[in-house]
């Protein structure tokens, strides 16, 4: 009897052991832990018109709306935020930033060579914007001036609006993105730190009559980003994985009809 009693009490005692130590483990667990696969979100809301008049496998416009990081917008759907536009009067700035972080940041997303075929004064907008003088990095328009892609375009807007982080996280789901900031390291650093469309555009012409060459980005890092562009579709099969696969553009269809209206 005095030998079961041992047992008892033993027992009790680790039982009652190992229950303090769970508890003491449950304690030491976040209450709140975050899915560690979760998607970033931008800060601000982003907005595109896309007139499909660019490689839908290789516009950088069509790869953030996949990543639902932008929303693609209709012709006849208004936009109340800031819009990057060549109709705009004046330069992005931080004047817009207030505006931008309560109704968000636009683009038109179109090819350099077609920019009459797009009906510019269709699109409503209250703010459209232009951007000052960048280099554009993709490997389609690498080394030229001011021929941005859609996503160093918002990039570069949010930049000069103080948006960094968001900026750094549209850029980073493109091999190239980090050659944008680079080769425009030292012009988007002195553009930030101007308050108003005025102060850009002279920093800008400063900036123009000191330069005696485009600036260029080290020989390995540009040849990286050309071939990155001669390898088509496969230089960004691996930031594709689980995206939903592209659907058909409508403003581009939509566009189509009308042109055939017109001509008969």
């Amino acid at each position: 009897m005095g030998y079961g009693k041992h047992n008892r009490s033993k027992g009790g005692n680790s039982s009652r052991g190992r229950t303090d130590n769970l508890a003491r483990e449950d304690e030491s667990l976040p209450l709140d832990q975050e899915p560690e696969d979760e998607a970033p979100v931008p800060k601000v809301q982003l907005a595109m018109w896309d007139f499909g008049q660019c490689d839908a496998k290789r516009c950088t416009g069509r790869k953030l709306a996949r990543f639902n990081l932008l929303k693609e917008l209709r012709v006849n759907t208004g936009f109340g935020g800031v819009v990057l536009s060549p109709v705009g009067r004046q330069c992005v700035s931080r004047e817009d930033y207030d505006l931008i972080k309560r109704k968000g940041l636009a683009v038109v997303d179109c090819s350099w060579a077609r920019l009459t075929d797009v009906p510019f004064a269709k699109l409503r907008c209250t703010a459209p914007r232009l951007l000052p003088w960048l280099v554009a990095a993709n490997p389609v328009n690498y080394g030229r001036p001011c021929e941005l892609s859609c996503v160093e375009a918002l990039s570069a807007a949010l930049i000069l609006c103080g948006e960094k982080e968001t900026a750094e996280l549209l850029l980073g789901k493109f091999k190239w993105g980090h050659a944008f900031l680079s080769l425009n390291k030292d012009i988007l650093k002195e553009y930030s730190k101007c308050e108003n469309s005025a102060e850009i555009i002279s920093v800008q012409n400063s900036w123009l009559t000191q330069q005696t060459q485009i600036p260029k980005q080290p020989p390995a890092l540009e040849e990286h980003v050309k071939k990155d562009g001669e390898s088509g579709d496969e230089s960004e099969e691996d930031d594709e994985d689980g995206l939903p696969p592209l659907e058909r553009n409508m403003n581009h269809i939509k566009l189509e009809d009308s042109e055939e209206e017109d001509s008969e």
